[in-house]
């Protein structure tokens, strides 16, 4: 297996579970595990954001949250209706669990990363286009059990970024 080049600004972001009920997945980390700060779940959807699913926009929607511990994004998608990747991952794995593990790095090593990964044959299975990142999805569960998300942070993203993690101090 061949390793990515341009690895020197990779760094781990977010842990992402795919769960049947996120109030449930929720408490259990609020309350027994001591991670704060999760805000009431949203609706979203993959039209909203434009999201593709193995390169189309296909209607689909779920709940999501996300806490910050102060190093990483801590998420929890619930698959309500549509086809996506994590409507897919419960549907195989109907317990929920850890679907996806995101790196980030700056926007303008996006597309040399995310080319690599092509390059040595792991498929895209999502992909979106928002102001804060972009962000590419792709198939890596043969070889680390889960989906590797690459995230291009622009610079209103690390902005964000830094008030987070300015809150957190």
């Amino acid at each position: 297996m061949n390793s990515i080049s341009s690895t020197a600004g990779l760094e781990m972001a977010q842990i992402c579970w795919v769960v049947p009920d996120i109030h449930a997945a929720m408490e259990f980390l609020s309350g027994l595990m001591g991670v704060e700060g999760f805000p009431e779940p949203e609706h979203s959807g993959a039209v909203d954001f434009a999201m593709s699913y193995h390169g189309k926009v296909v209607p689909a929607d779920w709940l999501t949250t996300q806490a910050f511990n102060g190093k990483l994004f801590l998420e929890l998608v619930q698959p309500l209706t549509g086809q996506s990747m994590f409507h897919d991952y419960l549907s195989k794995n109907p317990d929920g669990g850890i679907q996806h593990i995101a790196f980030r790095l700056p926007v303008s090593e996006f597309e040399k990363v995310t080319r690599e990964l092509r390059e040595q044959g792991h498929e895209l299975i999502s992909e979106v286009d928002h102001p804060i990142a972009r962000m590419a999805f792709f198939d890596t569960y043969q070889t680390m059990g889960v989906v590797t998300e690459i995230m291009g942070i622009t610079p209103e993203g690390w902005n964000a970024i830094r008030k987070m993690e300015a809150n957190k101090r």
